[in-house]
């Protein structure tokens, strides 16, 4: 069961990975640190000329401004929240290969170790 993993741990481009996982980061802070726009005030728009009875009444209108006012307001809250999710997201990469290239080092280092000690194994008996 493990051979699946190891061949798909090796088919990654772990160099390309580690190379990037810095300017994701960034972009990701970036990212979280820009604040979504305002829409801008449209005082001066002109009006449109529609038809009498299509013409909505001032409460109407009102309660439609509310409405999409605060859809507006979960749009941005939710935008938010995903980006937070997307900067800990990146964080959590970042963390993972430094973790990944550790693990790399240490399996060359004992895996040196391993030949070394074969090699020194096979003198001894050789020598006896």
């Amino acid at each position: 069961m493990a051979i699946p993993w190891l061949m798909a741990l090796k088919a990654i481009p772990w160099g390309d990975v580690i190379e990037h996982a810095p300017s994701v980061l960034k972009a990701a802070r970036k990212l979280m640190d820009r604040q979504p726009p305002q829409p801008p005030a449209q005082a001066g728009t002109p009006a449109t000329t529609t038809p009498m009875s299509a013409v909505p009444s001032l409460g109407e209108l009102k309660n439609a401004l509310i409405a999409a006012q605060g859809q507006i307001d979960r749009q941005a809250q939710t935008q938010r929240e995903l980006t937070q999710t997307l900067a800990e997201l990146a964080e959590q990469n970042a963390r993972l290969v430094s973790a990944v290239e550790l693990l790399r080092l240490r399996t060359r280092v004992l895996v040196w170790a391993g030949v070394a000690m074969l090699v020194w194994l096979a003198v001894l008996t050789w020598w006896v």
